[in-house]
């Protein structure tokens, strides 16, 4: 069974009406979960939870049993570090978030597929993980 981890930006489009995202992502969110396992980690509920005023409010609109939740992998903290050393070092700015190559980086070590509409730095640092995005 396939598993597809979920970006932030993503699970955000199906959180605001406005955004020009929503049926694009609702039904690529719709085939990920036909195919297998929905998953998110700490990082992406972290950055999920600012547009929240609680936890249970977060929980109630994102079900743990329809988006799991999944920790972190060990070995992903150095496959990030890495993406994040190679990004440095061919000038990329300090200020670009270290989470984003940890979700690449959790993704690639875990095995899913990343379901994201921000692929590019994804597909640049993890070419060998499998990306679904516009």
């Amino acid at each position: 069974m396939k598993s597809t981890l979920v970006d932030s930006n993503v699970l955000i489009d199906l959180f605001d009406n406005d955004s020009e995202w929503q049926g694009w992502s609702d039904a690529m969110l719709a085939k990920a979960a036909d195919r297998g396992r929905v998953v998110i980690n700490p990082i992406i509920l972290a950055e999920l939870a600012a547009g929240f005023d609680s936890f249970e409010t977060l929980n109630e609109i994102l079900p743990p049993d329809y988006v799991e939740r999944e920790p972190l992998p060990w070995d992903a903290a150095f496959l990030a570090a890495r993406a994040y050393v190679i990004y440095r070092h061919a000038g990329g700015e300090r200020r670009s978030p270290l989470p984003d190559f940890y979700i690449g980086a959790h993704a690639a070590v875990a095995g899913h597929t990343l379901l994201t509409r921000d692929a590019r730095r994804y597909r640049y640092y993890f070419p060998k993980l499998r990306i679904v995005s516009p």
